[in-house]
């Protein structure tokens, strides 16, 4: 008797349910800043690079980057310092000296600011192989 009727919104206009709901659900999202922040947090949570440089055929230099984003002291999904060393690790390559570490930010005294929200950038350098 009443099929195809909306009894409870009779003057809802005949636009597909897909778009009302579309369009509801944009009133009611997250601030673009919020959303944008989640997903670059989100997105950059182990990113890494690693490069060699040969010095001779047998030994030679490395570079060894981590980012890692640190809620609430947990760091996701390693810190950034041991993403940046596992990452040179699984190379294989013989005799990985690290001589050099980097973390930045570094505060100092109140870095524990950085352990409830933050990012950390982790670079290693060393030398590789066997001298000749």
């Amino acid at each position: 008797m009443f099929a195809g009727r909306m009894l409870h919104r009779p003057n809802v206009s005949r636009a597909p349910r897909a778009q009302w709901t579309a369009a509801r659900g944009a009133r009611r999202g997250w601030p673009p800043a919020l959303a944008c922040a989640l997903a670059l947090a989100l997105s950059s949570a182990s990113c890494s690079s690693l490069s060699f440089e040969r010095e001779t055929r047998t030994s030679g230099t490395f570079r060894s980057s981590g980012v890692a984003v640190t809620l609430l002291s947990w760091d996701l999904p390693n810190s950034a310092l041991n993403i940046a060393r596992e990452n040179a690790a699984d190379a294989r390559v013989a005799n990985l000296r690290i001589e050099r570490t980097r973390v930045f930010p570094d505060l100092g005294p109140v870095d524990w600011l950085l352990d409830i929200v933050g990012v950390r950038y982790a670079r290693i350098s060393g030398t590789w192989g066997s001298a000749e």
